[in-house]
């Protein structure tokens, strides 16, 4: 293991965890991609970048279990940077096939990823709460969700969406202003154009 780049991974992670923290205390967290979070996002991806191009994907092997899932957060929270999000999922793709990566993680990115596409995603992990609760975005082969979702290790939907029957509910207000200024930022930052909306 390479203790540098597992220490990196973790600080970077500890940054982006901690600026979250402090957005969440104060309310704004969920106001929009709050510029403190995009910042810390481009600056974690932009260094991120940097050690895959000296050591390829910090998978547990050479970053350590906490440090190989540190970077699969910070590619996960890449959401500003299309191209990245993508090649991190093609990278984690070609690890799960030689066994380093484990299958949520790339589950996780996939779906988050084809969820800004606008494309149905494959293993439901991206949900969004409605002023009605929770839902799942749209599923690609719903009848077969909770099998892909055994095979990547994740547990059956039905318990995921109970641990989020408690989340604040959006008024409709409030939920129809958030999903036009996500359909705008989406255009903004490259996951769609006008016309996809």
């Amino acid at each position: 293991m390479l203790v540098n780049l597992r220490e990196s991974l973790l600080a970077l992670q500890e940054r982006d965890l901690s600026i979250r923290a402090d957005l969440e205390a104060d309310g704004s967290l969920f106001m929009g991609y709050h510029p403190r979070m995009e910042a810390v996002h481009r600056e974690n991806a932009r260094q991120l970048r940097t050690l895959i191009d000296q050591f390829g994907w910090p998978h547990a092997g050479i970053a350590g279990e906490d440090g190989a899932e540190a970077a699969w957060l910070i590619a996960q929270h890449a959401i500003a940077e299309p191209a990245f999000m993508r090649s991190c999922r093609e990278l984690l793709a070609s690890e799960i096939a030689s066994g380093r990566v484990l299958e949520w993680q790339y589950a996780y990115l996939d779906d988050r990823i084809k969820v800004f596409e606008g494309k149905p995603q494959r293993f439901g992990t991206q949900l969004e709460v409605t002023p009605t609760g929770p839902m799942v975005c749209e599923v690609e082969e719903p009848e077969f969700l909770n099998q892909r979702r055994e095979k990547a290790g994740l547990e059956p939907l039905e318990r995921r969406l109970a641990a989020f029957a408690t989340s604040p509910r959006p008024s409709v207000e409030d939920y129809q202003a958030r999903k036009a200024q996500e359909a705008a930022w989406r255009i903004e930052v490259g996951w769609s154009t006008d016309s996809d909306i």
